[in-house]
């Protein structure tokens, strides 16, 4: 269906209803606050997104730096890799919860990540590093000094004092996908301690954050459509740093069915079900959930959960015979922003795709209509004030020229009556009075 929405929205248009251009569409980097304590859903889709990619961790730039994985936005058009960076943390103590994507209602909600006291829940989803689906094992905060877990962080050349060992458990079962609920997607829900955490301030992401996300929306080579899954650039050492030699690309798309182990002393994995843990570890239980709690308070959630791999409720599979000899023709995916949603700014690359640009030529025709409606009406409302203006004007003139015969009309004598007397004759400046 993605196909029909350029017609749609030339319909639409065509019915004088265009669609507004809005900024650039990185509304998972929301400069607004949610209105609750939690992260709150931001951004919607009614696709899934990705499944995590398969990449390496850059080397860390310097000691005080804080891993935060990469993840999949939505741009009302496409999909594209936020490549996971190094930060500074706004502050010490603080910890990075990363955003997710859950299934609520039919759509694919953004829940954007933060700063906090401690890392809550981001949906199950196994973004690697420290990052299993639980929490975050990559390191810890010990009298205002940050700890490095060696397991899964890659130093590189910067000598790390603050340094330990842990092997970091990975749940049974965890994949690569990138949203909770729905068909295929994490059916982990919030540990007690995540949802006690929940009501904890929580702190924006910092300003090179926002910025290293919107430089990812402006590089062809990170949406979906064109590599497939497997970004060209999955991961670099600073914020906004898209060139240099440490700059990552990732080595393969993303499954949903196997977690790869990452850092030096990493575990392989089996096959979903057949997890190895390290000796004397055991496995952590979780119970299945469609949606976390903290979103089925939302409106739309579905009554009852969604089986991995099964469509939504209502909805049907069928499978369309197609004559002998011929071939099913492949489309690619296409959308049109929604009311109220901005694409991409800025001019669009020559090696941008090429419904990229289609779809940011119709809004740009949207937009010029819009502004020559704006200015018709202008001119309509500007003709509307100067004829009322005439008119009163009109009528200020015909109410003068009426006062103007009543006060002729009073200094006029009288004439005289016949056969009688004026009632004032026979003085100066009078007529004679009749005899």
């Amino acid at each position: 269906m993605r196909f029909l929405r350029p017609a749609m929205a030339a319909l639409m248009l065509g019915a004088s209803a265009p669609l507004a251009l809005l900024a650039p569409a990185f509304a998972q980097t929301c400069e607004c606050p949610p209105a609750g304590p939690s992260s709150g859903p931001i951004i919607e889709s009614d696709e899934a997104p990705p499944p995590v990619p398969d990449y390496d961790q850059p080397p860390m730039p310097a000691p005080g730096y804080y891993w935060t994985p990469g993840y999949w936005a939505w741009n009302s058009y496409d999909y594209y890799w936020v490549p996971g960076v190094w930060v500074e943390p706004p502050q010490p103590g603080l910890l990075w919860t990363p955003g997710y994507w859950a299934f609520v209602g039919g759509v694919y909600a953004f829940h954007r990540g933060y700063w906090a006291s401690h890392v809550g829940y981001y949906g199950g989803v196994y973004y690697g590093y420290g990052y299993n689906g639980l929490g975050y094992e990559g390191g810890r905060w010990d009298n205002g000094r940050f700890f490095y877990n060696s397991t899964v962080n890659n130093f590189g050349a910067v000598r790390a004092t603050n340094v330990y060992a842990q092997p970091v458990t990975v749940p049974p079962g965890v994949g690569r996908a990138s949203y909770n609920g729905g068909p295929g997607g994490n059916l982990l829900k919030p540990t007690p301690e995540q949802e006690r955490d929940a009501t904890e301030e929580h702190i924006r992401p910092t300003p090179l954050q926002v910025s290293h996300a919107r430089e990812a929306s402006v590089q062809p080579e990170q949406f979906n459509a064109t590599n497939k899954g497997k970004p060209a650039i999955a991961a670099t050492p600073r914020p906004g740093e898209f060139k240099g030699k440490d700059v990552v690309p990732a080595k393969a798309a993303g499954s949903a069915q196997t977690a790869p182990a990452t850092g030096p002393n990493a575990q392989p994995l089996a096959p979903t079900g057949e997890q190895k843990l390290p000796a004397g570890e055991k496995p952590v239980k979780q119970e299945p959930l469609n949606a976390p709690k903290a979103l089925e308070k939302l409106p739309g959630t579905p009554a009852q959960p969604v089986a991995p791999g099964q469509p939504p409720t209502g909805a049907t599979k069928r499978e369309e015979k197609l004559p002998a000899g011929e071939k099913p023709i492949k489309v690619e995916p296409l959308t049109v922003p929604k009311t109220g949603e901005k694409p991409p700014g800025g001019p669009t690359p020559n090696n941008a795709p090429a419904d990229l640009q289609r779809q940011q030529e119709l809004l740009r025709q949207q937009e010029l209509q819009r502004q020559q409606g704006q200015q018709r009406q202008q001119e309509q409302e500007k003709q509307r004030q100067l004829q009322q203006q005439q008119n009163l004007q009109q009528q200020q003139q015909l109410l003068r020229q009426q006062e103007q015969e009543k006060q002729r009309a009073v200094q006029k004598p009288a004439a005289p009556q016949p056969g009688g007397k004026p009632e004032l004759c026979g003085k100066p400046g009078l007529p004679p009075c009749p005899k």
